[in-house]
């Protein structure tokens, strides 16, 4: 899978971003509502045949979660 296709959840000093190749970053306040964000962007990709990897970092930016969205 190349970079092109992660979408990433890291932490900022004052809120969460969703950050892909392609698009401007997104920021919320909440991890949880940037989590939700970013697993409805690598859905809509997956159905758009873009087969997308969603991964997660915690505040200390520790991988703490992955989940594949197969293209479909």
């Amino acid at each position: 899978m190349n970079a092109s296709r992660i979408i990433w959840v890291a932490p900022l000093a004052d809120g969460w971003a969703v950050l892909a190749a392609g698009i401007e970053p997104l920021v919320f306040r909440s991890g949880a509502r940037a989590e939700a964000q970013a697993k409805r962007l690598a859905a809509v990709l997956a159905q758009l045949g873009r087969g997308v990897q969603v991964r997660v970092l915690d505040r200390a930016r520790n991988l703490v979660g992955t989940q594949l969205y197969p293209a479909v």
